[in-house]
């Protein structure tokens, strides 16, 4: 060892001495003004290292090659859990107000009450349809059109056949309540009973209207399909 390396270590030796009588927040205040590696310097060397003892020339290769490298501790390791174990999402289950309880109970004339502008809308819409069937050009779109009036045609028929319906049985309860009134036994139809009246007053209906005939080739071409359709499927089981 020269005489400079020495003086060197007899200076640093004095430094520690007179840093060994410092608090800690004296010594970290000190170590903040003069910088982190001067202040290493001072205490441990000019190369700033704390392992300035450990030989610089000494070999760190592994005695195996195969030996597999040590795996640090702060790596973290996948949990292990079965695949079954996991939640399962929740399968899709449509609701439908009109059949859910939690919806309420539904009344029909609450309902109708409530959505009769919709009848005014169609009605509009029939009216548009009709207007824009007389300036197309298009002969498909022609078609689509028509196919849309006769749509909102049939929608207006069951309505009002609805609402005819519903007059009578508004009109069959007041004559009931009457005659139970005057003390008569009230006469009430049976399903059979009420689903021939209700064909005999179609009937009639018709026949004022003139269209019986055209009612009847309906008909036919009804039964007609159903028949092709039975056959098709007693064909198939063959």
């Amino acid at each position: 060892m020269s005489c400079s390396d020495e003086d060197t270590d007899d200076e640093r030796t004095a430094i520690r001495k007179e840093l060994s009588h410092m608090t800690m927040e004296e010594l970290l205040n000190l170590k903040e003004r003069l910088g982190s590696k001067k202040y290493d310097e001072a205490m441990f060397g000019a190369s700033g290292s704390r392992s300035r003892n450990i030989d610089p020339n000494r070999s760190f290769k592994r005695a195996n090659k195969n030996r597999p490298r040590e795996m640090s501790s702060k790596i973290k390791v996948a949990p292990i859990f079965d695949s079954t174990e996991l939640p399962k999402k929740p399968k899709f289950q449509p609701r439908d107000p009109r059949f859910d309880s939690l919806c309420g109970q539904f009344d029909e004339k609450v309902f109708k009450k409530a959505y009769g502008f919709v009848n005014h809308i169609k009605e509009n819409e029939k009216l548009q349809l009709k207007e824009e069937l007389k300036h197309e050009t298009n002969q498909k779109r022609k078609e689509e059109i028509k196919y849309l009036i006769q749509r909102l045609e049939n929608q207006e028929r069951e309505l009002k056949i609805q609402k005819a319906k519903e007059e009578k049985e508004k009109q069959e309860k007041k004559e009931r309540l009457e005659m139970a009134k005057r003390g008569e036994k009230p006469v009430y139809l049976s399903k059979s009973e009420r689903k021939t009246k209700e064909l005999v007053e179609r009937f009639e209906e018709l026949k004022k209207s003139g269209k019986i005939s055209k009612h009847i080739e309906k008909q036919r071409k009804k039964r007609v399909h159903q028949d092709r359709k039975k056959f098709k499927m007693l064909k198939n089981k063959e």
